[in-house]
């Protein structure tokens, strides 16, 4: 098993990538929420080392967490996930979700479980809709993890 993912990620790193075969990219985003980034961001390194791919962490900043609002708990968990992310070889993002996707040729979205509380839920679920249906059409697969 393990000389054939030898073999597997040796004739991956020497195809070109202008002959149209995809190499995986995958990509994490993340919240400032203190336990489940870390999570992500340790599984999705583990994907990528796996895939012998790269990795990116996207922060995804909602408008209650602006720079200027954002509180300092919160941004101490943010600064150690970025920490971390740096540590295990991934990229660190601020952007769109979807914008980022295409700059950046990922393949493999991965996101923690949607928090969805009843007040904002309506809202919240046609933002993700819409971003599925930008995923799907992009060929980008989706990974939501625990």
């Amino acid at each position: 098993k393990e000389v054939a993912l030898r073999v597997e990620k040796k004739v991956e790193n020497t195809i070109p990538e202008n002959l149209g075969v995809r190499h995986e990219r995958f990509m994490a985003c993340i919240s400032s929420n203190e336990k489940t980034p870390r999570k992500i961001i340790r599984k999705v390194a583990r994907l990528a080392t796996r895939y012998n791919s790269k990795f990116f962490v996207l922060y995804v900043q909602t408008p209650r967490e602006s720079s200027d609002r954002i509180p300092l708990a919160s941004q101490r968990h943010l600064l150690n996930h970025f920490k971390l992310a740096t540590e295990l070889g991934g990229e660190i993002i601020t952007d769109a979700i979807v914008q980022v996707c295409k700059e950046k040729q990922i393949s493999t979205l991965c996101i923690g479980r949607p928090a969805l509380k009843y007040p904002s839920a309506i809202l919240a679920m046609v933002h993700y809709r819409n971003m599925l249906e930008e995923l799907a059409q992009l060929g980008i697969d989706l990974i939501i993890l625990a």
